[in-house]
């Protein structure tokens, strides 16, 4: 079996999802015959990468709303993490511009390493509030899974890797994504957001089941069930969620 994961390294939702498909793949009986990659897809290309301003007060800031608000928005995203397992640091967090990471992510998978980095800037990012969008920072975390420095600063320092990214991207709007976490399994089944675990192991144990034809992107996601998405618009846990 093969999923793509279209994901960003700012959005909560992914790393939640990312955890619910690890636990249901934990669940299932061909975990070892899953490959599991991940597409680049951006919320907001147009991100800088420097700010001062806090993650609460971009949320504030988008949806015209307080800092209070905005903090129990976060809050309740906050819980959904924890109950997988995460820690997330609004506190902590520093938003940027994700192009470069994703170019890296690229380069890491040509070494065998794009698990390992995507999962380690995750967590650089929503639990230690490092700024994965400096170069440096990227370099630190690229010494850290064992790939060489030297050749992931050439990557930074040039326009390597950048066509793959907007190939992703490209190939998501073609598909009709409209927000991320988006799961794409063997080309044909798509699930959107970050669904329950339940739903994710229902998801796969019907794939292993039943391998339709067609090259159409078959829903597995229930209408009624509120995966959690983030968009161009931003990341919100559905009210009966929060």
């Amino acid at each position: 079996m093969k999923i793509e994961v279209y994901s960003d390294f700012v959005c909560p939702f992914c790393y939640i999802g990312k955890r619910r498909l690890e636990e249901a793949l934990e669940r299932s009986s061909f975990k070892e015959k899953t490959e599991v990659t991940f597409k680049s897809f951006e919320l907001n290309q147009n991100s800088p990468r420097d700010t001062d301003l806090s993650i609460h007060e971009i949320i504030a800031n988008k949806y015209s709303i307080s800092i209070e608000q905005a903090e129990r928005s976060n809050e309740g995203i906050g819980k959904q993490a924890a109950a997988v397992g995460l820690d997330f640091r609004f506190d902590k967090m520093t938003p940027t511009n994700t192009f470069d990471a994703h170019r890296l992510a690229k380069y890491s998978s040509t070494k065998g390493k794009e698990a390992e980095l995507t999962e380690r800037l995750l967590k650089a990012y929503f639990t230690e509030g490092k700024h994965i969008g400096d170069h440096e920072t990227l370099l630190e975390i690229v010494e850290e899974i064992e790939l060489d420095r030297e050749e992931a600063k050439a990557v930074l320092e040039s326009d390597d890797y950048r066509d793959d990214v907007r190939r992703d991207e490209s190939e998501a709007h073609n598909l009709g994504v409209q927000g991320v976490p988006f799961f794409v399994i063997n080309n044909k089944y798509a699930i959107s957001g970050a669904q329950p675990t339940e739903a994710f192991v229902e998801a796969l144990n019907k794939v292993a089941a039943e391998e339709k034809e067609g090259n159409t992107l078959q829903p597995l996601s229930s209408e009624n069930a509120d995966g959690m998405v983030c968009d161009e618009n931003g990341c919100e846990v559905p009210k009966n969620k929060s």
